[in-house]
Formats: C-alpha cells, structure tokens, sequence
C-alpha cells in the first residue's frame, strides 16, 4: 500500500508528479531569495527548497512564507538544532540524512518535533552521502549500496515511530540513478523524489535529467522530482514541465510537436517552431500543438495533434485532429495559429 504524505498544501503519492527547484541565492541575502522564490513560483515550481546553514538563515523562512503559496523544504546538514529551529518557523519539510544529524538522540529529537507539527521529512541519500562501511562492502556506490544506505535511514525514523517519510536515492549515474529507484519503489511503500544529482550544465544535465527522471516516470515510479542543472533554477522548471509534458503527465502545459523539415519543406518552418514555442510557453492549456513542414503529409502524421499548422509555397494549412480547415498566408500562419489556441 503506497504511504501517502502531506507536505504543506499537497499529497505525495496520490498520483500526481510534483516539481521542484531550490534556492541558489545566497542565504544571507533574504530579499533576494525571497524574489528568486516568487519567480520560481510563477514558473511552476509546486515546491521550493532551500539551504540552512546556520541558525541565522532560519528567518528566511518566515520570509518565504510569507510571499509564496507552495510548500517549502529546508535542506539541513549536520545540525540538528537547526533542523529544530525550522520546524518550529514553520517549514514544511525537512531534508536531512539521519546519519549525519549526530547521535540518535538527536535524531529523535528532530523527529519527535516533525511528528508535533506534521512535517514530513525526506531523506536524501545521493553517492557522494553513502557510508564508509556500505561503500567498502559494495566497492562503489552503486545502485545496491544506495538503496542499502536510504534503508538504513528509514529504519532509524521508523524505530523512532515516525514514517512521514520522502525517500529520494540520486546518483550522477544515469544507469545507477534508474536501478536505484526501481529498487526502491519494490521496497519501500514511501513517495519517491527523483531527480539525477550534479547532472550538469543545461544542454547535458537536460539530456541526463530527461533519460534519468523520464525512464522512471513511464514504469509508473516518481511522486516530485527535480531536475538538478548548473543554472538559474527557473530552467530546471522549464525542464522539468517539459519531462512531464513528453511522458504524458503534463499539467496544463501546451505539447509542441513538428517535424525535422525535409527537401519539401518550403518555408521557415524552423524560426517559425521558434515562434510558436515562445508564443505557447505561459498558456496554461493541456493541449498538443503541430507545426509540420509540408501539406503533403502534415495534417496526416500529425492527425492526434489538437490544433495544427503545415507550411506550403507561400501558405500553409489550418487543421484540427487532422481535419483541414482553410488555407492561411505564410506570414499570417502564426497569428491565426495563437487565435485558434485561444478558442479552444
């Protein structure tokens, strides 16, 4: 039976796949990641992390709090007083490894506390978190020495009584970042975040996040995930509703679907794909858009498309569910496009 957990106003584990980003401001700079939470949000961030390093950093938040409506995560290392202290402010989650939170008196104090106040705690093992003796019985830390680590955690809190309870196991690995999860999702009925850890620059870590989160997300496994890139975390959500959108679990999120062009191909159709990807990007429809290069076969190949456009000498064709409705003018297509999104 799946264990369902409340994290702030939403449920993890009842079927839906929420997004999340982190903070990249420094922690001292409140007004900054006060307003880098609010574009994140505005995105379609459904959750929003941030690190707490010290006692200090506890007051952003109340400050975020304050500004944004979706759940947010404190990410705590080592000190379990802070992890208390942002408990007791208000956070809706905490991120932590039992392990390194000291004794397991500690442990069950920041349990003890979650448990009063309803918030969840997710542990998050990755390969660089995995313990001495794990990684000396597997080697390395490969997939079995991951889920060994995040089992050894889950058995600390659920002998503490406290199984509100995220697991996430990320590897820099793809492949080991995959089995991983699937071992996992056949142990533990607790929701998974998934996500491919140091995935790296936006053109790699895209390519890494999409195969890693993707693959998991068609078996049916992932409640939230994050796509982790070496850039403004507004693109990691970008990323993130694109993954969504291609697996099929898109929410309110507008499918682009054109073709690579050919020798057929008589206009521009690729600064035109441009367009109309920038134009769709804020419409919050659960529709899928085709701009295909040709009218000989672009109203067929792209029959499942809701609304569509395919290029001609000088005009192009307007058709819905491969149905063609009326011939447009090259430099209209785009405008009649947009207006025909709007109706539907």
């Amino acid at each position: 039976m799946k264990k369902i957990v409340k994290v702030g106003n939403i449920l993890l584990g009842d079927g839906n796949i929420y997004i999340q980003s982190m903070l990249n401001v420094p922690s001292n700079d409140v007004n900054g990641n006060v307003e880098q939470a609010k574009r994140l949000e505005k995105a379609g961030c459904e959750i929003i992390r941030l690190s707490v390093p010290s006692k200090d950093d506890v007051r952003l938040i109340p400050a975020l709090k304050a500004v944004v409506s979706v759940p947010v995560v404190a990410d705590i290392h080592f000190d379990y007083k802070i992890a208390i202290e942002c408990v007791e402010a208000g956070v809706d989650k905490l991120r932590i490894n039992p392990g390194n939170i000291g004794s397991k008196d500690n442990v069950k104090k920041v349990a003890d506390v979650c448990r009063q106040h309803n918030v969840p705690i997710r542990i998050g093992v990755n390969s660089g978190s995995v313990e001495k003796d794990i990684l000396q019985k597997y080697g390395s830390p490969c997939s079995d020495a991951l889920v060994e680590s995040a089992l050894r955690h889950v058995q600390i809190l659920e002998e503490l009584d406290f199984n509100d309870i995220v697991i996430s196991i990320k590897a820099s690995s793809v492949p080991v970042m995959i089995e991983s999860y699937r071992k996992i999702h056949n142990i533990c009925p607790y929701p998974l975040h998934l996500g491919v850890t140091e995935a790296g620059t936006k053109r790699m870590g895209i390519i890494k996040s999409s195969v890693g989160i993707g693959s998991l997300l068609c078996d049916g496994i992932g409640d939230t995930i994050r796509v982790s890139l070496t850039e403004d975390p507004v693109e990691e959500v970008k990323a993130a509703k694109d993954i969504l959108t291609a697996v099929g679990k898109g929410k309110n999120s507008v499918e682009i679907i054109s073709c690579p062009t050919c020798g057929r191909t008589q206009i521009d159709l690729i600064s035109l794909a441009h367009k109309v990807e920038d134009a769709t990007a804020n419409i919050h429809k659960k529709i899928k858009v085709a701009v295909m290069g040709c009218a000989v076969n672009g109203p067929g190949e792209a029959k499942e498309a809701d609304i569509g456009i395919a290029g001609g000498k000088g005009e192009g064709l307007l058709f819905k569910k491969g149905e063609i409705i009326r011939k447009v003018k090259e430099e209209n297509l785009l405008n009649v496009l947009l207006e025909e999104i709007e109706k539907l």
